[in-house]
């Protein structure tokens, strides 16, 4: 009798010779027989290899587990194979909601030529990588993932890793306590490193914020009050600070965190900076938002040391620079502008007293830095 295979297959087929048992195949049919064995194995792993090629996500950085909020970001990172050109990265991080990372307006994470992939994000309890169509286009909050499809080419998610205890430290400065901050923040063109041993108070009682160089990356001071002090005057008294870098900021501002963003956080702002520009005036008085023209006035603040304030009232606030004379109350007048409109109203926010390095500056400081507060008074 014959053997057949039981259905039909071209390529197979080639590979089947009839034979009688009683006629035992030639060397010659031996010897085809194998190269078409060969021919099957090469065949099937070409199929295999094609059935293998769905990208794939992997994290290779993964940030900790953290409450989200504005001010709170690390780094993850990752690997993607199989993608094709002009597809990227979308990145969530879920707290409460899945938020898309690192901003709404900044949604899309670049694949670099080795198939890596990088990019800051708020902290969350879970991280989600999706690769995308060049055309896709992120929501910025999600009850859920979304699913492959509609442009969504894969997705992988991750649980955040255990981060090491948060440093905290507290210090006293004019009466009041202040936390000192450790968290990196991003904003205006960079992210900002902030270290809590460069903020302390000296044996007379005066508050010291420096940036300096910690290997090879610049690290800032912040403080924040510890209360909240809402309508009135407050008063900040600093040494000579006229000889700042262009680069350098400093800022002394009220901000609530958990307003609502169309009251801009409660954020009033006196900043000493050039904005890395060593021509432009070298102080400013801000009512947020910044980027409305009129919610800016600038001026020069000379050497020496000086007092800033700014008495905040229900839709009015009235900011002044006065240098103190011995024997006077009111000392000499060197800046002074009032907002009567776009004026937020107050919450829960409390001051901060922030020395940073501006994030895109083209011309860095080159060596440390250092502000000192001798005062802050508050009037209701």
């Amino acid at each position: 009798m014959d053997y057949f295979a039981p259905h039909h297959d071209p390529l197979s087929s080639l590979c089947l010779d009839r034979w009688s048992p009683k006629t035992p195949p030639s060397a010659s049919h031996r010897a085809s027989k194998r190269k078409c064995i060969l021919v099957l194995f090469l065949a099937g792993l070409f199929l295999t290899g094609c059935q293998s090629r769905e990208p794939s996500i992997e994290f290779t950085k993964v940030p900790p587990v953290g409450e989200g909020g504005p001010e709170k970001f690390d780094v993850i990172a990752g690997r993607v194979r199989g993608a094709r050109k002009g597809q990227h990265i979308v990145l969530y991080a879920k707290s409460g909601v899945w938020w898309v990372q690192p901003f709404a307006n900044q949604p899309n994470t670049p694949i670099g030529t080795d198939s890596g992939w990088s990019n800051s994000t708020h902290l969350g309890h879970e991280y989600a990588a999706l690769l995308v169509e060049p055309d896709y286009q992120p929501v910025a909050a999600l009850e859920k993932l979304p699913p492959l499809g509609s442009g969504v080419v894969q997705l992988a998610n991750v649980e955040g890793v255990p981060g090491p205890p948060e440093a905290h430290k507290t210090i006293q400065f004019s009466g009041y306590e202040w936390d000192v901050r450790s968290t990196a923040s991003e904003g205006r063109g960079g992210v900002y490193r902030y270290e809590t041993d460069n903020a302390w108070t000296d044996g007379d009682g005066a508050l010291h914020l420096r940036v300096v160089n910690k290997e090879g990356k610049w690290t800032c001071a912040e403080v924040n009050l510890r209360r909240s002090l809402g309508y009135g005057s407050y008063r900040f008294t600093v040494r000579d600070v006229s000889q700042l870098a262009p680069a350098l900021v400093l800022s002394m501002f009220t901000r609530d965190d958990a307003s609502k963003p169309d009251e801009n956080h409660s954020e009033l702002d006196i900043e000493v900076s050039r904005w890395d520009d060593p021509l432009s005036k070298n102080a400013q008085y801000v009512v947020q938002p910044y980027y409305v023209a009129t919610n800016v006035a600038r001026f020069f603040a000379p050497s020496g040391p000086l007092t800033y304030s700014f008495e905040w009232m229900p839709k009015k606030a009235t900011f002044r620079t006065i240098r103190e004379v011995t024997g006077t109350k009111q000392g000499r007048l060197i800046a002074e502008h009032i907002f009567n409109s776009g004026v937020p109203p107050s919450g829960d926010e409390v001051v901060h007293l922030d020395l940073y390095l501006f994030g895109n500056a083209a011309n860095p400081i080159g060596k440390p830095a250092e502000v000192v507060f001798d005062k802050f008074e508050y009037l209701p």
